[in-house]
């Protein structure tokens, strides 16, 4: 797939989730990047912000398999995963044991409302979303490609939730943060969401192009500088152990962001290179991208909340304090 190929494609797909979806362009420019970058991506919004239909309307978008999985506190890994059965044959009585494949066998994935089940059964998307494959009785089983795990969170109901682990975080390459709509949004959202009229996206691409634009962005070209100043950002998120760190990091933050943070900038600036329709990865590629990739992967100290500060702001300074482009 070349470059033109792979940017109207991605044109295409814009165009149809723009028929359901009402503004929240940069989020939509987000779940592409993270959907071509061939990573995961978790949508933490306040209700009835149209987190799920997003995803619902990308799967409309596409000709892959789409299946949701409704995380609730007594779901448990084996509804995700499947389940191996027990059966007779009745010609000759003889029992055999035959795997039943779970909702977690698909292409694009809807985990809605991920936190609302516990740990245990959270972590049973580890092994898929890192190493697309997962294991049952011994037995491994290797998922399709592509595959995309999209997860809703709701950060205001905490009643009833689980905190996901830092393991399960770093999984996912963005943390997409959905905001309220705009006044004149609003507006077309209510005229278009109460009429008869019913607006459904068209599926404009399949498996092949979306696993060919996703080589296409690993071929994206990353110049020396730009690869060192994704490298500077994800150093200086670390306190304690990396003398990049500013200070107001050394006093604020308890973890900094792991080398998948590095790798994560580097794909999903080079998904938003090629969702641009250009061949190479800028340094404002990577400052583009830096607050959905980092933004779930700093941790805060007790001192940073006392002062009001979250990873959010933390993630907003260090946009500022660390240079772009390094001294000669």
């Amino acid at each position: 797939m070349t470059l033109t190929e792979a940017a109207t494609l991605l044109e295409r797909l814009q165009r149809e989730l723009r028929k359901v979806i009402v503004g929240q362009d940069a989020v939509v420019a987000e779940v592409l990047i993270a959907f071509l970058a061939g990573g995961h991506c978790l949508l933490r919004g306040v209700p009835g912000l149209a987190k799920t239909l997003i995803i619902k309307t990308l799967a409309d978008a596409v000709h892959l398999k789409f299946s949701r999985i409704q995380f609730t506190p007594d779901l448990m890994p084996s509804d995700i995963l499947g389940t191996e059965v027990i059966e007779e044959d009745r010609t000759n009585g003889a029992r055999v044991i035959r795997f039943l494949p779970g909702p977690i066998f698909a292409n694009i994935i809807l985990a809605d409302e991920i936190n609302r089940t516990p740990p245990k059964t959270q972590s049973a998307l580890l092994e898929a979303m890192q190493e697309y494959q997962v294991t049952i009785g011994g037995q491994r089983y290797a998922l399709d490609r592509p595959l995309f795990v999209l997860a809703t969170q709701n950060p205001i109901e905490q009643e009833g939730t689980y905190p996901l682990p830092e393991a399960q975080l770093d999984r996912f390459m963005l943390n997409v943060v959905i905001g309220y709509p705009t006044a004149a949004d609003e507006r077309v959202i209510l005229a278009q969401t109460t009429s008869a009229t019913e607006h459904v996206a068209s599926p404009v691409a399949d498996g092949t192009d979306i696993e060919g634009a996703r080589l296409l962005v690993r071929e994206v070209v990353a110049a020396d500088n730009v690869v060192d100043y994704a490298s500077r950002l994800v150093r200086a998120t670390r306190p304690g152990s990396s003398e990049e760190a500013p200070d107001f990091v050394q006093q604020w933050v308890r973890w900094g962001a792991g080398p998948r943070a590095g790798q994560a900038l580097l794909l999903a600036g080079k998904a938003r290179a090629v969702l641009q329709g250009r061949p190479a990865v800028s340094l404002e590629d990577i400052r583009a991208v830096a607050p959905p990739v980092l933004r779930h992967r700093v941790l805060v100290n007790f001192q940073a909340e006392a002062d009001g500060i979250d990873a959010e702001a933390v993630v907003a300074r260090l946009l500022e304090a660390v240079p772009a482009r390094t001294r000669s």
